[in-house]
């Protein structure tokens, strides 16, 4: 078995775990949407559809059996983990406020059944809403990122991500294809009071992880966000030095405002020599600075990312712009998603088909812009089709899943990557 390490955000892509829009997201009314952090309500079967075709885009570059979906993982540790079941259910029902009565409902049932009830929050075989569905959970970026050989799990910010951090927790310490992390202490759990308790100022610790890139085997940058502190990223800067994760831990402050709530909402990479980005934050340096911590305990500060990029990084790095960086279409771009790419190798990546301004600046620049059922369609003719695309961009139909504020790149979580 290949270990699980993930040294770029542009390496061949082998392993990844997503997951598919559940009965769940159907529940959210437009009143709760907000407190639910979704920004709309969708048309879940259509979303569904959405999703199923990036999920089949995957599957031709690294194969069915390396697409894992996150519910199967949580339904296989339930398997093989009667004691780990068991303290899921009390911790479940016990953050929920639920009665005992409702623990023992959830005990009796069928791993599968009890998996989908406790993403979703609704049990089909008693009809019962028992808790709020955590719609964001198709976001599996957030909740857990590969450093190199490690794995960070994350602590998400809000409290309608919370049961989110649960189910995550639990998989990674009991399912078999993360035991050797767990058996060799490469597991960095945020969630851990002990390891990652708030400041004497009341301060917590919350990073996600759309906050969190790893550019290289040397540089993870950690964005300062709406949903990151900088006090957080202190207490994991720390660990990852102490355990020799990294050499340097990058800190990227953005706007805390929702439209930027991450930083791979502002930018992303596409290959070793350009990155997707949001103009007036990346190279403008709007309400944005860089300051990289070194291990050896040097900083150094740059007014951009555009200027920590090519001083550090690669002195060729060509930013394109969403939107061409022209308002309204910068604004509006961003805000659907257009610098949120999920690059499957080096100058290969998935985008949403809805930003054409984008689409023309990256066509500037060399890329083919292929949709995704096109690009389908091209591999149940030729099954090698995926192999040799280069320079491609293939764009997915977005017309549902671009209203839950989240692109390729949130819907992904890479745990494999060729170096």
């Amino acid at each position: 078995m290949i270990p699980l390490n993930v040294s770029s955000e542009i390496g061949q892509l082998q392993k990844v775990l997503i997951h598919a829009p559940d009965e769940g997201i159907a529940r959210i009314s437009p009143k709760r949407a907000h407190e639910l952090l979704f920004d709309d309500i969708v048309h879940l079967s259509q979303m569904q559809k959405e999703h199923d075709i990036f999920a089949n885009v995957l599957k031709q570059f690294v194969g069915s059996e390396n697409v894992i979906e996150v519910e199967d993982l949580i339904r296989e540790s339930l398997d093989y983990s009667p004691e780990g079941r068991e303290n899921l259910i009390r911790l479940i029902t016990e953050f929920e406020e639920l009665p005992k009565i409702f623990s023992q409902e959830l005990a009796a049932l069928p791993n599968a059944e009890l998996a989908k009830t406790i993403i979703s929050g609704y049990c089909p075989s008693t009809e019962t809403i028992l808790f709020d569905p955590i719609p964001n959970f198709i976001f599996t970026r957030d909740i857990a990122v590969m450093v190199n050989d490690h794995v960070v799990i994350t602590k998400a910010s809000k409290e309608a991500r919370f049961r989110e951090n649960l189910l995550t927790r639990f998989m990674f310490w009991r399912h078999p294809m993360f035991e050797n992390l767990k058996n060799e202490g490469k597991i960095i759990n945020l969630n851990m009071l002990e390891e990652f308790p708030p400041s004497r100022k009341g301060e917590r610790v919350s990073v996600e992880g759309g906050d969190m890139m790893i550019l290289n085997d040397r540089f993870l940058l950690v964005g300062c966000s709406e949903r990151s502190t900088e006090y957080a990223f202190h207490s994991l800067k720390d660990a990852l030095f102490e355990k020799s994760v990294t050499d340097h831990v990058v800190m990227v402050n953005i706007p805390v405002d929702r439209s930027f709530m991450h930083i791979d909402t502002v930018f992303t990479q596409i290959n070793h020599a350009h990155m997707l980005a949001y103009k007036p934050i990346a190279s403008d340096g709007l309400s944005s600075y860089v300051t990289v911590h070194s291990k050896n305990g040097l900083r150094r500060k740059y007014p951009s990312l555009r200027e920590f990029m090519i001083s550090e990084i690669n002195s060729d790095m060509q930013f394109i712009y969403s939107g061409g960086g022209e308002s309204p279409y910068q604004e509006r771009e961003q805000w659907t998603d257009a610098c949120n790419l999920l690059a499957i190798r080096p100058g290969v990546a998935i985008s949403y088909d809805r930003n054409v301004y984008t689409e023309k600046s990256l066509e500037q620049v060399g890329y083919t812009i292929l949709p995704a059922p096109e690009f389908l369609k091209m591999c149940e003719k030729d099954p090698k089709t995926a192999e040799h695309l280069k320079d491609t961009i293939i764009s997915l139909p977005s017309g549902e899943l671009s209203r839950a504020r989240g692109g390729s790149h949130c819907m992904s979580c890479p745990i494999i990557r060729a170096s």
